[in-house]
């Protein structure tokens, strides 16, 4: 047979070396040249001879470490092994802290809640209740577009919003008191608890003008007016269309609402459109 044969399982180079070692009495050095075997992958104890884990121990001292310094994370971890004798370096401690998922929990942040100042909120009137919400998408480069809206919740009107790459709650309360030079103030601001809305600026413009009735964390249906509105905006505006810039997103969500309420009738409303509905209104 004229193939070269080579040994290319390390296993197979050992048992070759050790057996030239044996036969020829050669040494370690001439049989591992010979069989291409590197001199330390000869010394390696064979994976065989080795415990399934040679780190195991460690990793047990780790996770015990890990529970009871659940705030601290793998570089004080290396200097408590080290100071207990464990003779190992910090790339290792590191990459044995990452393969046991150990890390340092994050702190949540305590979610501040609104002060609500209007008890009984009921829209059967117009102008009695708007209720404020925000929604997000991106243009095409990725960066973030915040949508904020505000809704008569008799009426059904987009009463305005913002649409900007951020929004302060000074910025909100510059655009409610826009509407309201028109409008007048509302009986209710209806709202849920983000840091735009529960803030001392917020606070300070109501004052006793406009009470705030913030919606329990975690029931969006409470607010189901603006969250409605909110699911229009999303199905038939920000999904269907792609913004290449802030100003072309203002645009395009200004003409959806300008559309919605002058021309999209609404079943609640006896298929009148928002607009329509609030030029009849008889409710005051």
């Amino acid at each position: 047979d004229d193939h070269d044969w080579k040994l290319l399982d390390p296993e197979r180079r050992r048992a070759a070396v050790a057996h030239l070692m044996r036969v020829l009495e050669v040494s370690e050095r001439f049989a591992c040249r010979v069989a291409g075997q590197h001199r330390s992958t000869q010394r390696r104890p064979a994976a065989a001879q080795m415990t399934a884990d040679p780190d195991a121990a460690l990793r047990d001292w780790l996770r015990a470490w890990s529970r009871s310094h659940p705030r601290q994370g793998f570089r004080r971890a290396y200097h408590d092994a080290r100071g207990e004798g464990w003779t190992v370096n910090h790339k290792k401690i590191q990459r044995l802290w990452r393969e046991e998922g150990l890390r340092v929990p994050q702190r949540r942040r305590r979610k501040r809640l609104g002060t609500s100042t209007a008890t009984t909120v009921t829209a059967n009137a117009p102008n009695r209740v708007w209720a404020v919400d925000f929604q997000f998408d991106a243009t095409d480069d990725g960066r973030p577009v915040k949508i904020v809206s505000i809704v008569d919740e008799h009426t059904r009107e987009c009463l305005g919003g913002l649409v900007e790459r951020s929004i302060t709650a000074d910025r909100l309360i510059d655009e409610l008191d826009r509407i309201a030079v028109d409008r007048g103030y509302p009986g209710a601001l209806r709202c849920d608890n983000g840091p735009e809305f529960a803030c001392a600026a917020m606070a300070d413009w109501a004052g006793e003008r406009v009470g705030l009735a913030f919606v329990p964390p975690g029931q969006p249906w409470r607010n189901g007016y603006i969250e409605s509105f909110n699911g229009r905006l999303r199905d038939e505006c920000l999904n269907i269309n792609s913004f290449w810039s802030l100003t072309h997103a203002r645009v395009v969500i200004s003409d959806w609402k300008d559309e919605y309420n002058h021309h999209r009738r609404h079943s609640a409303l006896g298929y009148s459109t928002p607009a329509g509905y609030a030029a009849t209104c008889i409710h005051r």
